[in-house]
């Protein structure tokens, strides 16, 4: 997870875009007294963050199926105060999911951004060739309305890079 989570913004709704196994829903549904919405467009994936929401005994937690960089998220305007964008910038279009993410967040709304390090192998993730750097993310961050916060020392793995980004006011 980029840092702690930090969702003293607008409102403690939070949105997952490719929530994945639940590895960083369930955490996050932990620390935040709002909602968590996890999506993913694997059925799988879907079923095992609620199997594990459920098993940890999380009410927080709603998780859907859905292709949101197709349809969008389908949460209204302003939901949430702090938008989760883990692993995932290598799609297509990475600036029309910011501008999603942008959507959903209220103002002073936050959006963390990880991805796997450019300049090294590691285990798990997509070629070095189509990882973008946290340079390119801050820029498609920028181009989508978001102004910079900081950049996030990762204790969580040394694969990983972070940025947190905030909509304006």
């Amino acid at each position: 997870m980029v840092g702690k989570l930090d969702c003293t913004g607008p409102c403690g709704d939070v949105v997952e875009f490719g929530c994945g196994y639940g590895t960083f829903t369930i955490p996050a549904a932990k620390l935040v007294h709002g909602t968590v919405f996890a999506m993913d467009l694997e059925s799988e994936m879907v079923a095992a963050t609620a199997r594990k929401a459920e098993e940890s005994r999380l009410t927080n937690v709603i998780s859907s199926i859905r292709d949101f960089v197709a349809d969008g998220s389908g949460l209204p305007d302003c939901q949430a105060g702090y938008a989760m964008l883990f692993n995932i910038l290598h799609l297509e279009e990475p600036v029309a999911l910011l501008l999603e993410a942008y959507r959903v967040l209220a103002p002073g709304g936050k959006v963390g951004l990880m991805h796997w390090r450019t300049d090294i192998e590691t285990p798990r993730g997509p070629s070095l060739p189509i990882r973008p750097s946290a340079e390119l993310c801050r820029s498609w961050g920028e181009l989508a309305g978001f102004e910079f916060v900081r950049t996030e020392s990762l204790c969580c793995c040394s694969w990983h890079w972070g940025l947190v980004m905030r909509r304006p006011q």
